[in-house]
């Protein structure tokens, strides 16, 4: 497998967008499925907007700079990686602000119906933002209906007003077949919304050719937007003219520095916008997309699918991991960019792990998840990951009292 790896790597047409990004020494970073790495790009904007464009221009940098249009420059660079057209993506808020605009509005949009229908196991703040607008509306104009993944198709019934899911599973990486749901919900008169926080950035997207109604996503992933990072909206062009997205702000008014006292929304994508947009967090995730700019995704893909199986095989080399489940699928087409296994102490395995220099991440109850983002991960370091991960389970370190103690963030 030695030989295998190095050339692996020798051949790896994205081996050199690694220098692109700021990475700790003596680090192997398996967790950009929770936090991308750092730009440099990133890293200069943020300071070129305090020191000059903030420092200098003060607020003329509202002008200067284009501030003003940030929100709608940055979701057309990440429009390309969502398979969009432009004008469908705006970046702004965060998911769940902006799933309470799209579930509203897409409620709105189908009168007589009521129900959401989504998975169980979905995230969960998918299933707390209908379960808030359920409170806030009533049950008899919301109401939240998850079931289990393999009873969705037969769920959908023409009481369902909206079909909300999250593409890839954020605990197991499955996929959900996008096309195929989305033209069996639309066959009974759903409109869909899909979560892209563990896709954009990660694996191709075809919206437009799927015929998706509507989709958010988040900009601190795989898209190395930065801890925070707002967020964006898909909203098929075909809906524009039919939204009535109840945040109102003057940044979503059809001419915000009129300062009416009625509100008129502006046209087209636009009208998602609400209040100021952070301008520092819009410049870091503006300057991270560009390291997409030449990135052919199916490229990308193949490389994050190599990876994977390439830890499935250096995993089954060593008996001592046989006690990590994996619970992802088998099939590399039907996951995500990520491995996740189950193993009763997978918290503390996780810390283990963090302190010789391996970085995955823990979710409950007992899954450690390995995210492989390939702009920045060689094949390498995932050899090295399997060696560290041989040596804990060997010494079974993780059984220290150290290891045990959980913090707020996990």
């Amino acid at each position: 497998m030695q030989n295998t790896v190095q050339q692996l790597d020798d051949n790896d047409p994205l081996a050199h967008k690694r220098n692109a990004f700021v990475l700790p020494e003596n680090m192997i970073y398996l967790d950009g499925n929770s936090l991308g790495a750092l730009t440099r790009r990133s890293s200069e904007r943020v300071q070129e907007v305090v020191r000059q464009q903030w420092g200098q221009d003060l607020i003329g940098g509202w002008n200067l700079h284009d501030w003003i249009n940030l929100p709608q420059l940055t979701g057309e660079k990440i429009a390309p990686l969502l398979g969009a057209k432009s004008g469908q993506v705006i970046v702004c808020d965060s998911i769940s602000v902006n799933l309470f605009k799209l579930l509203t509005t897409a409620l709105s949009m189908q009168p007589g119906r009521v129900r959401v229908l989504s998975e169980q196991g979905n995230f969960p703040t998918d299933l707390y933002m209908v379960q808030g607008v359920q409170t806030l509306l009533g049950e008899q104009r919301c109401e939240l209906r998850s079931v289990a993944s393999e009873q969705l198709e037969q769920e959908f019934t023409e009481d369902v007003a909206v079909l909300l899911l999250t593409h890839v599973n954020f605990r197991s990486g499955h996929i959900h077949d996008m096309q195929r749901l989305t033209r069996l919900a639309h066959e009974k008169g759903i409109l869909v919304i899909w979560d892209l926080a563990h896709s954009a950035g990660a694996v191709p997207l075809t919206l437009d050719l799927c015929k998706v109604d509507f989709a958010v996503g988040c900009g601190y992933k795989y898209l190395n937007g930065g801890p925070g990072a707002p967020a964006f909206i898909y909203a098929a062009e075909k809906h524009h003219s039919a939204v009535q997205q109840p945040l109102s702000g003057w940044m979503g008014h059809a001419n915000p520095f009129a300062f009416t006292e009625d509100y008129q929304p502006a046209l087209g994508i636009k009208q998602f916008l609400t209040g100021t947009p952070s301008i520092l967090a819009l410049a870091a995730l503006d300057a991270a997309l560009d390291v997409f700019a030449d990135v052919d995704m199916h490229q990308l893909r193949d490389k994050s699918i190599t990876m994977t199986e390439v830890f499935l095989a250096l995993k089954d080399q060593h008996a001592e991991l046989s006690e990590l489940q994996l619970i992802s699928p088998m099939d590399s087409q039907c996951r995500g960019s990520q491995l996740s296994f189950s193993h009763p102490q997978a918290y503390a395995i996780c810390q283990a792990l963090i302190t010789k220099g391996v970085v995955p991440d823990f979710r409950a109850p007992d899954i450690i998840r390995f995210g492989f983002a390939p702009l920045y991960l060689s094949f390498a370091n995932i050899q090295q990951a399997i060696e560290v991960l041989c040596s804990i389970m060997q010494e079974q370190s993780f059984l220290q009292s150290r290891f045990q103690q959980k913090r707020a963030v996990t």
